[in-house]
């Protein structure tokens, strides 16, 4: 085992550093808004990219794609940098590869159905157990019959499929009504209406291109942009899971290695476990605490520190404690709970420095030689060298421009899945000589919606007009007299047969143009 430098985060009584090969025993940053998260997230991400170490993180404010861009010396950082006795940061830029869910503002992000499951997609949903339930049945059935589910489309169909043959699936998959059915398609049109369809489907993303190194040696630096998706934080925080789920199927085990082979960061971690049924906080708490061994480590980073299960939080062995404000009874639970995870220094009083910590300060504890945590100090980070803030449009175009994996994941690409395969279905099992539905008649219908007269690119019909069709008079034997009255019996009309075809006549016409009033009517009041 080759030994990695430290990484530099802090300077208090001394240079507090973090050990990479300790890295993946995860970690946390906690801080009321405004006292430094973001910097020290920052500061640990490009030390474990300068070792070789890939990081993915979500860009909540967009101020982390500063680490795209070279940072510079300000007479703040300065006066920052003498108190503390430091010498000027290497002032670089890191390898930075942007991504977005919704493809605006960096590679698109995708994963299929199948890769979900049932159990995330539940979450993402809001479903309750028995609707769960059915979504696990729907995803059991589609592996009996090798059906392909990779977007909304094709679990759309699967559920209308359950749908129509629940007495026949009964016997062999248990009950299904219609009103749990129809409770799962409307989340599914709720997750439509926020974009989820964009994010379910094809090209998946590759687990691989997350641990690229550039021609230096650096990690690349994953940030996806996050401040859109957050407007959907059930969708934020699944995806994250998701894709922390997969980092634990997917790797092997490595052991102990030397430094992690990824490092997640985990922002608004309280999204993760806000609401969350107990099934899915005992899958964290396992994926937490196992994909140690597969080389990736985990920073959750919040506001509080109650955010975070016990059974989660234990686990975490590096700490970077920002300022707490003790307002409310649960803020002053929240900075005596914080003051007791951090192993005590006899010469400060961690409670009451919580709350007195100025911005850019904290308390941190890392893990030292040997696994154990060191005794709490208060330190103030260290600058980073790339830059703070956010960057321009442009400067983050000329990066997604120059990115290894550009025009891997930009084409969408629909293959022949659950959708198709029903389709087929249903049209083969169709009588022979009976009539056809089209399938895409709302695409045909808004297509000539846009080429007629007024979209103004339509040719006038050449056909000639087709006589309206003539009402015909039933026979003579079973007319009434009204009948009578109206079509004549077969004789020549009378003067008082004639009279009575006018009258009739005269109350069609008043009453056809009242019922022609008030649809117009309701038509022009609408």
């Amino acid at each position: 085992m080759t030994d990695v430098p430290a990484i530099p985060v802090a300077k208090g009584a001394a240079l507090r550093e973090i050990l990479p090969r300790y890295a993946n025993r995860h970690g946390l940053i906690t801080g009321a808004t405004g006292t430094g998260k973001t910097v020290s997230l920052q500061v640990i991400a490009e030390g474990l990219s300068a070792r070789g170490v890939p990081v993915f993180m979500a860009d909540v404010k967009g101020d982390l794609a500063g680490l795209s861009q070279a940072g510079a010396m300000s007479p703040k950082l300065q006066e920052r940098l003498t108190k503390l006795g430091l010498p000027a940061p290497s002032f670089r830029a890191y390898p930075v590869i942007f991504w977005d869910l919704f493809g605006e503002q960096g590679h698109p992000v995708r994963a299929t159905i199948s890769e979900m499951g049932p159990l995330l997609l539940g979450r993402l949903l809001d479903l309750n157990e028995t609707q769960t339930g059915v979504l696990n049945l729907v995803f059991k059935l589609a592996d009996d019959q090798g059906l392909l589910l990779l977007d909304l489309k094709d679990l759309q169909a699967m559920l209308a499929f359950v749908a129509d043959n629940a007495k026949e699936l009964t016997t062999t998959y248990g009950n299904v009504s219609a009103a749990t059915v129809g409770a799962i398609q409307r989340g599914l049109l709720q997750l439509e209406s926020q974009a989820g369809d964009r994010f379910f489907g094809e090209p998946a993303l590759e687990l691989a291109d997350l641990m690229l190194t550039d021609p230096s040696g650096a990690g690349a630096v994953n940030i996806l942009a996050a401040d859109k998706l957050m407007q959907s934080p059930r969708l934020y925080a699944t995806f994250l899971l998701w894709l922390l789920s997969e980092l634990f199927e997917n790797l092997p085990e490595v052991g102990d290695p030397d430094k992690p082979k990824l490092v997640f960061f985990f922002d608004e971690a309280h999204l993760l476990f806000n609401d969350a049924p107990k099934a899915l906080l005992e899958k964290i708490e396992q994926v937490v605490r196992l994909v140690r061994s597969k080389g990736v480590g985990v920073f959750f980073v919040t506001q509080n520190p109650l955010d975070v299960p016990d059974t989660v939080l234990g686990q975490l062995g590096n700490r970077v404690q920002h300022a707490l404000r003790a307002f409310t009874p649960r803020d002053q639970k929240a900075v005596k709970a914080a003051a007791q995870t951090f192993r005590q220094n006899p010469a400060l009083d961690t409670e009451k420095t919580i709350m007195e910590l100025g911005v850019g300060e904290a308390l941190v504890s890392f893990l030292e030689p040997g696994g154990t945590p060191a005794i709490v100090d208060r330190a103030f980070i260290l600058p980073p060298g790339s830059r703070l803030g956010a960057i321009t449009p442009e400067e983050r175009q000329r990066v997604i421009a120059a990115s290894p994996v550009k025009g891997r994941y930009e084409q969408a690409i629909d293959r022949e899945s659950a959708f198709e395969t029903l389709q087929g279905r249903k049209a083969a099992a169709a009588p022979p000589g009976s009539w056809q539905r089209p399938t895409d008649v709302k695409t045909t219908r808004q297509a000539e919606a846009r080429s007629g007269p007024w979209g103004g690119t339509a040719a006038p019909s050449t056909e000639p007009a087709r006589p309206a069709p003539q009402r015909q008079a039933p026979p003579r034997e079973e007319r009434s007299t009204f009948d009578k009255i109206v079509f004549g019996d077969g004789r020549r009309q009378g003067l008082a047969e004639a009279m009575a075809k006018s009258a009739v006549r005269q109350v069609g016409s008043s009453l056809g143009r009242q019922i022609l009033r008030g649809v117009l009517g309701s038509i022009l009041k609408g």
